[in-house]
């Protein structure tokens, strides 16, 4: 399995948000990305994880990040979650889990004490040259994006 660390050069990747338009890494070089992966749209854990997002965005983007959300989800069930719950970042679709696997976001993980494989729930800041600045993985859905914020000193 893939494992990402501070100094890598983040893998590229073009994927579909949930417009249908499509959304490339490469084209955000010279801005700060947070790049996150959550397991699946409109569940209880990844419903409070965009939420949070979507509550420090401002502040996120004062910051000069641009924050993308990444799930094994469809365009449409990405546009139902952006919509029902008022995200205002881009979520994407990476439906063959491709872009996972490159990310180390896909593999076996701990859940309710069993082994199973799937989406560890991740998050990576890219720097302006494309280079990861941090990259966290299995993190608690609950409290990581104001753990984030207090890391990258943004209030």
């Amino acid at each position: 399995m893939t494992t990402l660390h501070p100094g890598d050069i983040a893998p590229d990747f073009t994927l579909a948000d949930q417009d249908g338009q499509t959304v490339s890494l490469h084209d955000l070089r010279g801005r700060q990305v947070i790049v996150y992966f959550y397991p699946a749209a409109m569940t209880p854990g990844c419903t409070t994880q965009a939420c949070d997002f979507r509550d420090s965005l401002s502040s996120l983007e004062a910051a000069g990040f641009t924050v993308l959300g990444v799930s094994r989800d469809t365009p449409v069930k990405l546009r139902e979650f952006r919509e029902r719950d008022g995200l205002t970042f881009s979520l994407l679709a990476d439906e063959d889990h491709a872009v996972h696997d490159a990310y180390g976001a896909w593999g076996e993980k701990m859940n309710y004490g069993k082994r199973i494989e799937g989406v560890r729930r991740s998050t990576f800041v890219i720097d302006p040259e494309g280079r990861i600045v941090h990259a966290q993985y299995n993190v608690k859905a609950t409290g990581h994006v104001a753990r984030l914020r207090r890391m990258l000193s943004i209030d």
